[in-house]
């Protein structure tokens, strides 16, 4: 789950960390009386569920309420990354002397939580730790033990700074793995994490992302969900009950069993082509799944063509066939679709699609090789 800067900021305040002062507004009206009420030049920040706001132009400076008002009306309606801007926070403007970055996000290979600490703060994370590594520091916490005092020292002494700055970071971490751990969250992090020009440090901007399958522990967090701010295509999966993740490449990916999607993504990738996206059917293959199925990774304008990789285990490869082929009757589909079947009834299942007229493949790389194919004609 994830949700916007404004929710991410008040919950790092309820912790007490330092941020500036604010308020969201959604209309430019609203923007003009909040920019008169702080006094001040402020930032009118677009709040959408995506990065890269700057560089879409969606945060901007007004040195007045009426040019606050002008702002707002810019930002808001623009379209970010397919998202459109509803309502901008306004805040106070920062006068920034030194950006840092400072998350906390699941080391997965290690089974463990990790802290990164960077120097390079207000740009991302990964293009840091492409062309700069040396300037993250990462310290992995044991969840057995959770945050210790070494684990702190090892970020605030990683580089260079002041006496000053080193104590306020150190709080900044402890407060942030406090709100990670209390929240369940999958990722938290403050970028920029700002030193002012008088000496303060401030949360200038807070991504907060919540573990979805530890939501039923909080239905505090209910309320700061927004079906409007989420991809409509995994809105609609959701109402489907599939599992769905909409990526950005061309090749439509559809398996049963989340580890054999997940193989598949990256077989695509191997042979050149670029999954559009994940989507697990679970146990079945029925012919409304498929109906289902098909209808929606199609419904991505990027889709050149659909993989099917199923393994037919309990179910029957045949029976997965058959729903196949109803399925795509049901739809007016023209773009190319191979199916790899594996496991009971293979042979059958395999005859029965060809048989349709649909293209076959009887290995995972076979069929990768296929569709990436298809899809570049």
């Amino acid at each position: 789950m994830i949700i916007h800067e404004y929710q991410g900021k008040e919950l790092l305040r309820e912790m007490g960390v330092p941020i500036p002062g604010g308020k969201v507004a959604q209309t430019p009206e609203e923007a003009g009386k909040i920019a008169g009420e702080l006094g001040t030049k402020v930032a009118v920040k677009a709040q959408v569920h995506v990065g890269g706001r700057g560089k879409a132009g969606g945060i901007k400076l007004a040195g007045s309420a009426e040019e606050a008002v002008a702002k707002a009306k810019e930002i808001i309606g623009m379209d970010i990354k397919g998202l459109t801007v509803h309502k901008v926070l306004v805040e106070e403007a920062i006068d920034i002397e030194t950006e840092l970055y400072l998350g906390i996000t699941l080391d997965r290979a290690r089974g463990t939580h990790v802290i990164m600490f960077s120097t390079e703060g207000g740009v991302d994370i990964e293009e840091v730790a492409e062309k700069t590594p040396e300037k993250i520091v990462k310290v992995a916490v044991d969840p057995r033990r959770g945050l210790l005092d070494h684990h702190i020292r090892k970020v605030c002494y990683a580089f260079d700074m002041s006496k000053e700055n080193r104590k306020a970071l150190g709080v900044f971490v402890k407060t942030l793995y406090k709100l990670y751990m209390a929240k369940d969250c999958s990722i938290a992090e403050i970028n920029p994490l700002v030193v002012t020009k008088d000496g303060r440090m401030l949360a200038a901007d807070a991504k907060v992302n919540f573990d979805g399958n530890a939501l039923y522990r909080h239905p505090e967090l209910e309320a700061m969900a927004e079906i409007s701010e989420e991809d409509p295509l995994e809105v609609k999966a959701k109402e489907m009950g599939l599992a769905y993740v909409r990526l950005d490449g061309e090749v439509g990916i559809i398996g049963n069993g989340a580890g054999l999607v997940m193989g598949t993504l990256d077989e695509v990738n191997r042979v050149g082509g670029k999954p559009a996206n994940f989507l697990d059917v679970g146990g079945g293959a029925s012919a409304k799944v498929v109906t289902n199925s098909l209808s929606l990774v199609l419904s991505d304008p990027n889709v050149k063509g659909v993989l099917f990789n199923i393994f037919g285990g309990i179910t029957r490869g045949d029976e997965v066939a058959k729903g196949i082929v109803e399925g795509t009757k049901v739809l007016n589909i023209d773009k190319p679709l191979v199916i790899r079947l594996s496991g009971t009834n293979e042979e059958e299942g395999r005859k029965i699609l060809s048989d349709a007229g649909i293209e076959t493949a009887a290995t995972m790389e076979e069929a990768a090789e296929k569709i990436v194919a298809l899809t570049r004609n």
